[in-house]
């Protein structure tokens, strides 16, 4: 995908660059600002996220599993004169980060590609401080089950929602699949329980959660905001880190070194 220039592999903009919170925080999950702030984008290479977070001031940590992304950040980096820090890992250990106290962590999408989404919560909640922030993007469900276009004029559930193994891929290619299923990619269903739940159970309170829109009043069928009429293809949570202590929190010591939370 790097190779190919594709949509989620380019290097951000000037335009996108001149208001960074506006692009990556539109309904104000933030408050406004984050200067100061340790941030982890995790799964998050590409050259985008970490640019956008270092220029509203943050001190900006990368972690993904691929080489080429993290290319496109340090390429950025050099462009914007940022120093970011790098480091190739996959999202479901962090333990080259243990005991970063993160004040925010950001999740683009991605959980989909490991079977276990609470193992990644675990794993987030070890690296994050007390009150910080979560943000995470998954694909839904629904979207994993049904069909990419429509069969005798309607979208069809197509895979079971209680499964143990990979969602198929798409039966054919064309610009709607590869924007919902990246080619090539194995990925997988996780069911609201875990999504939500086992982020509870991970030591986090859920604060917000939204659809982000991408239907339109009257697209041509078969389109992707066709498609994004029936089923929303994304969810975005807000959850912050439980304080120490608290049940579901993690551990009951309290931090030798406590901060306000972040309220928003």
């Amino acid at each position: 995908m790097t190779a190919a220039d594709a949509p989620l592999c380019r290097i951000v903009s000037d335009a996108e660059l001149g208001n960074p919170l506006k692009t990556v925080d539109s309904v104000n999950w933030l408050g406004g600002n984050i200067h100061g702030w340790k941030v982890l984008c995790l799964a998050g290479g590409g050259g985008r996220q970490s640019c956008l977070y270092a220029a509203a001031g943050a001190d900006v940590t990368v972690v993904d599993l691929s080489p080429a992304m993290l290319e496109l950040d340090r390429q950025a980096a050099r462009r914007r004169g940022f120093s970011p820090r790098l480091i190739e890992g996959s999202m479901d250990d962090l333990s080259m980060l243990a005991g970063a106290d993160f004040d925010l962590v950001v999740h683009p999408v991605s959980t989909c590609y490991l079977p276990d989404i609470v193992a990644v919560y675990r794993q987030v909640a070890t690296v994050m401080r007390s009150g910080g922030l979560y943000i995470s993007q998954h694909k839904s469900p629904a979207s994993l089950q049904t069909s990419i276009g429509r069969q005798h004029g309607n979208y069809q559930l197509l895979h079971p929602y209680y499964r143990d193994t990979a969602v198929p891929p798409p039966a054919n290619s064309d610009a709607v699949s590869r924007r919902l299923r990246e080619p090539g990619a194995t990925e997988f269903l996780h069911r609201w329980e875990d999504l939500i739940g086992g982020l509870c159970r991970s030591g986090f309170v859920i604060e917000d959660l939204r659809e982000p829109l991408h239907a339109e009043a009257s697209p041509a069928n078969n389109t992707f905001a066709d498609r994004a009429r029936f089923v929303p293809p994304y969810v975005r949570i807000k959850a912050r880190r439980c304080p120490t202590g608290v049940a579901g929190g993690g551990s009951n010591q309290a931090s030798e070194h406590p901060r306000p939370l972040l309220l928003t």
